[in-house]
């Protein structure tokens, strides 16, 4: 498979801090990979060096064959890579369908002439833009929920407005930031069999952050183990889940071989 995203001795340094320090690693088209590690082992760091929130200090980060690191978080989402955050951050005064085509927006075709106007075009552009993001909810299972004030929704329906605002970009990479995290055993459940579909349906790679170790080793097919800042372990999910560093790094005792 092809390198879609790849780090190349990918350093980050605040102050006298080194957050994440000479990792490589790679994701290939069509993957579905996860990064975990314990809370500070900097995962959400490379997430924001991924997606142009920091800049390296050092390092590479090669994306679909260019290298990325230092471009703005809008020129880097036009690429093709779209994320969602560990805090959810909704416009949640707007409608859920109105969330979605504020992603829409990059691909609109119309311009501001015709806008003003109301040309035809500008109906036929509004009205496919809509069409799309619905399809996107209904997906998701929130089509439903299209008009509802994004911030009035139960926070497991807030977690998939989130991922399905991602998927408005039409990334070719997608970064999930602990999507489980305050979801009930069903809604994580089904939030399992999403991640695959998304994969799968809308021909993406994902990359995920997650402490739920059932979605882990439910869904991801390799992963990337960070201590702090280090790379300490990689591998299938069985390979990981047996390796006595991991074991160590997450229950902070020594583990036998």
């Amino acid at each position: 498979m092809n390198k879609l995203l790849e780090l190349k001795a990918v350093s980050k340094n605040f102050g006298g801090l080194r957050a994440v320090n000479h990792v490589d690693m790679y994701v290939p088209e069509g993957g579905l990979y996860g990064l975990i590690g314990p809370n500070g082992a900097g995962k959400t760091t490379i997430f924001n060096l991924i997606t142009g929130i920091y800049e390296p200090t050092e390092g590479e980060i090669i994306f679909n064959g260019e290298n990325i690191a230092g471009y703005q978080p809008h020129v880097i989402a036009r690429k093709g890579i779209a994320r969602t955050f560990q805090n959810i951050r909704l416009f949640k005064e707007l409608t859920v369908l109105e969330n979605i085509l504020i992603s829409r927006q990059t691909f609109k075709k119309y311009n501001l002439f015709t806008a003003m106007l109301r040309l035809p075009k500008f109906y036929r552009d509004e009205k496919k833009m809509k069409d799309e993001a619905m399809e996107i909810l209904a997906l998701l299972g929130l089509a439903d929920k299209a008009n509802y004030k994004a911030g009035a929704l139960p926070y497991g329906e807030q977690r998939l407005t989130e991922i399905a605002r991602a998927l408005a970009l039409k990334p070719k990479l997608i970064l999930l930031d602990e999507p489980a995290a305050g979801m009930n055993p069903a809604e994580t459940e089904n939030l399992m069999k999403l991640i695959k579909r998304i994969r799968d349906e809308f021909e993406t790679t994902v990359l995920l952050i997650e402490h739920d170790m059932k979605v882990v080793m439910g869904v991801c097919e390799y992963i990337y183990v960070l201590d702090y800042g280090s790379l300490i372990s990689e591998g299938t999910p069985e390979v990981v889940s047996k390796d006595p560093k991991v074991i160590e790094a997450y229950l902070g005792e020594q583990v036998n071989a």
